[in-house]
C-alpha cells in the first residue's frame, strides 16, 4: 500500500513538477501537465512532469529518480502529434529498455549516450552502476492518450512501495556565463537566411545578455526586444552544410502544420499557432489578411493576433503574439512579435514557420489579385530574447565554430548608403551617397575628424557599426593630410602617401 509519508522530494526543476504522495511518476511530454493531474488524486501519485527535449531534461529526471528511490513506476505519454516529434519520453523509454554508452555530447564532454535512435545524454557524473540499478528497480509503460495513462497510474497504485536503495545524489557541473556591457533594451541584427542571423543572435546574446532567473528552476541571459531582419531565405529553406541547426528538414515538414493548418480542439492538448489563426477567435484571420491586401494593397492593418485575454487566467499563453504584413513598394514584408522566445532551441524552427506563412500569403494575393509583388524580409521582434543556462555551453561551442566563417562573409552594402571622403581648400569634404545609384544627397565640410564624425553621426544615426568605424579611420588619415599637405597625400581607401617619397603630384 502507499506510504502516506511519501512526499517527492525533486532536487533538480521543483517549480515545474506537480508533486504528490504516491508512487508513479506520470511524464507528459508535451502534454500539458494540469490535464492528468486534475483527473488524479495526489495519493495516486509522485510527480507529474513535462519532458520537452531529450537532450535537456533526461538527466534531471534520472537524478530526480535516484534521490527518491520509493519510486515504483513510470507512466510515458505519448499523446499527441507534439510529444512524438520532441521525442523526450520514447528516448526515455529506450533508456530502460537499450541502457546507455559512454561517448561524447555534441560540446565533447564525456557522457553516457541512451541507447536510442533519439538523442539523449545523462551526464558521466552519475555512475554505470547507479543507473542500471535504476533501470532494474523501476518497471515502466507507455500511455497514448490521457485516459490510458490515467488507468495505467492507477492499477500501479496498489503496487506495495519498497524503496529499491538510499537516496543518491552525484554532483553536477554549473554552466558559467560572463556578460559585457551593452544596451538594456532595443537591439537589431540582421543577415541574408535564418541560419545565418541564427548565430548573430546567439552571439549577441551571450556577449551582452543579462543573466537572470528563469522562475522554472534555472537561469537564462535575455535581451529585451530583440529585432531580427532575415533578408534573403530562400524557398524550401537553406539549411548549412554540414547542419548546425537544431531543426532538419524533416522536422520542420513536420512543424509546419502548427503555424499553417487549423487543428480541432483536444483537452490537455496545447493549441497550435495555427489553430489560434484559424479558428480560435471564430474567424481565419490568414484569410482574412489575404482578403485585405487583395482588396487594398496598401493596407496598414492586415494585422493576425493569437493573444487570448482569457491566457492571463488560464495560463499557457502563446510566445507567438502578433502578425502584421505589408505590402511597401510591391515588397511583402512580415513582422511577428513573440513576447517569450527561447532562441537557442526555437527560434530557427519559429522563423522557417513564419516565413512559410509569409510565403502563402504572398502567393495567394499574387494569385487572386492582380499585382506584381516580391517577397521581402522576414522581421521577427523577440520581446524576451533569451537563451537557458543548460545550452549555453552548446551555444558557445557552436559559435567557436561558425561565427568566424559567419564574419567573413561580410556583405559591405548599408542601407544607410555610402560616403566619399576627399580634400579641397577648405579641408575635408564627404559626400553621403545614396545605395545604389550613388546621389548625392548630403555633404559634410570641416577641417577635424571629430567635427565630421559627429555631424554624420548626428545626421545618419542608423549606420552600421563597421561602416562607421571604417569611416572614423578614413577621416583620421583626412585630416593628417589637410593638416600636413606639404607632407602627405590622402586617397580613400589607400594607406597615405609620403609626398618625399611620392614626388608632389603623386596619382589618385
Amino acid at each position: 500500500m502507499t506510504d502516506p509519508g511519501c512526499h517527492y522530494r525533486p532536487l533538480y526543476k521543483p517549480n515545474q513538477l506537480i508533486c504528490g504522495t504516491g508512487h508513479t511518476v506520470i511524464i507528459t511530454g508535451w502534454t500539458v501537465k494540469e490535464m492528468v493531474a486534475k483527473r488524479l488524486e495526489p495519493q495516486d501519485y509522485a510527480a507529474i512532469g513535462q519532458l520537452y527535449s531529450p537532450t535537456r531534461g533526461i538527466d534531471f529526471l534520472v537524478r530526480n529518480l535516484l534521490f527518491n528511490p520509493y519510486i515504483t513506476h513510470l507512466v510515458l505519454l505519448q499523446a499527441t502529434r507534439e510529444d512524438r516529434n520532441a521525442g523526450g519520453c520514447q528516448c526515455f523509454a529506450d533508456f530502460f529498455a537499450y541502457g546507455v554508452e559512454a561517448g561524447q555530447s555534441d560540446t565533447g564532454r564525456p557522457c553516457w549516450v541512451i541507447r536510442s535512435s533519439i538523442v539523449g545524454t545523462i551526464d558521466p557524473e552519475v555512475p554505470l552502476e547507479a543507473l542500471e540499478t535504476l533501470r532494474q528497480s523501476v518497471t515502466w509503460s507507455v500511455a497514448g492518450s490521457i485516459q490510458e495513462a490515467i488507468d495505467q497510474t492507477i492499477a500501479a497504485a496498489g503496487r506495495p512501495v519498497i524503496p529499491w536503495a538510499e537516496p543518491q545524489t552525484f554532483p553536477k557541473q554549473e554552466p558559467q556565463s560572463q556578460t559585457l556591457p551593452g544596451p538594456r533594451y532595443g537591439h537589431r541584427l540582421h543577415g541574408r537566411t535564418i541560419a545565418e542571423t541564427w548565430v548573430k543572435i546567439l552571439h549577441r546574446i551571450r556577449t551582452t545578455g543579462t543573466v537572470r532567473p528563469t522562475g522554472y528552476d534555472g537561469q537564462w541571459q535575455e535581451l529585451i526586444d530583440l529585432t531580427a531582419v532575415i533578408t534573403d531565405e530562400p524557398r524550401g529553406f537553406y539549411f548549412p552544410d554540414p547542419n548546425y541547426l537544431p531543426v532538419t528538414p524533416d522536422f520542420i515538414q513536420e512543424y509546419l502544420p502548427q503555424i499553417l493548418a487549423d487543428a480541432p480542439y483536444r483537452e490537455g492538448v496545447k493549441y497550435t499557432y495555427g489553430q489560434r489563426l484559424r479558428s480560435w477567435f471564430g474567424e481565419d484571420q490568414i484569410e482574412q489578411v489575404i482578403h485585405k491586401l487583395c482588396q487594398e494593397i496598401d493596407a496598414a492593418s492586415a494585422v493576425m493576433s493569437l493573444w487570448d485575454v482569457r491566457d492571463h487566467h488560464k495560463g499557457g499563453s502563446p510566445c507567438l503574439n502578433h502578425l502584421w504584413v505589408r505590402v511597401v513598394a510591391g515588397e511583402l514584408s512580415l513582422t511577428a512579435v513573440l513576447r517569450s522566445n527561447d532562441m537557442f532551441a526555437a527560434w530557427p524552427a519559429n522563423a522557417m514557420g513564419l516565413r512559410a506563412l509569409q510565403e502563402h500569403i504572398f502567393e495567394q494575393v499574387s494569385l487572386r489579385a492582380d499585382y506584381t509583388l516580391t517577397l521581402g524580409p522576414l522581421v521577427t521582434l523577440s520581446q524576451s530574447a533569451h537563451i537557458y543556462d543548460d545550452t549555453w555551453e552548446n551555444v558557445d561551442l557552436l559559435l567557436r565554430r561558425v561565427y568566424p566563417d559567419i564574419l567573413r562573409q561580410r556583405d559591405y552594402s548599408d542601407p544607410a548608403g555610402s560616403f566619399l571622403v576627399s580634400l579641397d581648400e577648405q579641408g575635408i569634404r564627404v559626400e553621403h551617397l545614396t545605395p545604389g545609384t550613388g546621389e548625392v544627397v548630403q555633404v559634410f565640410c570641416g577641417r577635424r575628424a571629430q567635427e565630421l564624425y559627429r555631424q554624420i553621426a548626428a545626421a545618419c544615426p542608423m549606420l552600421e557599426a563597421e561602416h562607421a568605424l571604417y569611416l572614423g579611420t578614413e577621416l583620421q588619415k583626412a585630416e593628417t593630410a589637410s593638416l600636413h599637405p606639404d607632407h602627405w597625400h590622402y586617397s580613400q581607401d589607400r594607406p597615405l602617401q609620403s609626398l618625399a617619397t611620392v614626388g608632389p603630384n603623386p596619382k589618385s
